[in-house]
C-alpha cells in the first residue's frame, strides 16, 4: 500500500534518486582519472526535476513551441530531447591532458562536495516533511 505524505514527498525522493546517480558519477570519473582518453562526464537532472516539479503542482507550460498540422495523417513531430529523464553529457571546458583524460581532481572533489551538501538538504527536508505526518498522526491517535 502506498501513500503521499505531502505533494513534495515524490519530489524530495526522486531528487535523491538524482543525487544518488550524480554521486556515483563523480565517483567513477575519479576512479578513472588515469584512465587515458576519457572524458568527464556529469549529469542533468534539473531539467527532469523541474518538469516533476511542474507535475506535481500542477504548473503548466505553455511556451513549448507547437508543430502546426494541416491534417490528421500528419506526422506529430519528433524531440530528441526528453524532459523526464537525466541526461548524462561530457563536461565541457575542462583542459585536456596529453593522455587525452579531462578528469580534474579539484573539480571532481568541489562537484562531490556540492552533491553532498544537497543531498544532506534534501534528506532534511524529507525527514522534516515525514516528522510533520508522524505529528499529525499522534495528535489524532490522543484524540
Amino acid at each position: 500500500m502506498s501513500f503521499e505524505i505531502s505533494k513534495s514527498y515524490d519530489l524530495l525522493a526522486e531528487g535523491m534518486g538524482a543525487r544518488a546517480m550524480r554521486q556515483e558519477l563523480i565517483a567513477s570519473n575519479i576512479a578513472n582519472i588515469d584512465t587515458p582518453f576519457y572524458k568527464a562526464r556529469d549529469i542533468d537532472f534539473e531539467t527532469a526535476l523541474s518538469q516533476k516539479a511542474k507535475e506535481v503542482f500542477g504548473v503548466h507550460d505553455f511556451k513549448k513551441l507547437q508543430m502546426a498540422r494541416t491534417n490528421s495523417l500528419d506526422l506529430k513531430g519528433y524531440s530528441e530531447i526528453d524532459d523526464k529523464k537525466a541526461t548524462i553529457y561530457l563536461r565541457d571546458g575542462q583542459t585536456q591532458r596529453n593522455d587525452g583524460n579531462t578528469v580534474d581532481l579539484d573539480v571532481e572533489t568541489t562537484e562531490l562536495s556540492k552533491n553532498a551538501i544537497m543531498y544532506n538538504a534534501l534528506t532534511a527536508a524529507l525527514k522534516k516533511d515525514s516528522l510533520i505526518f508522524k505529528s499529525v498522526l499522534n495528535a489524532s491517535a490522543k484524540v
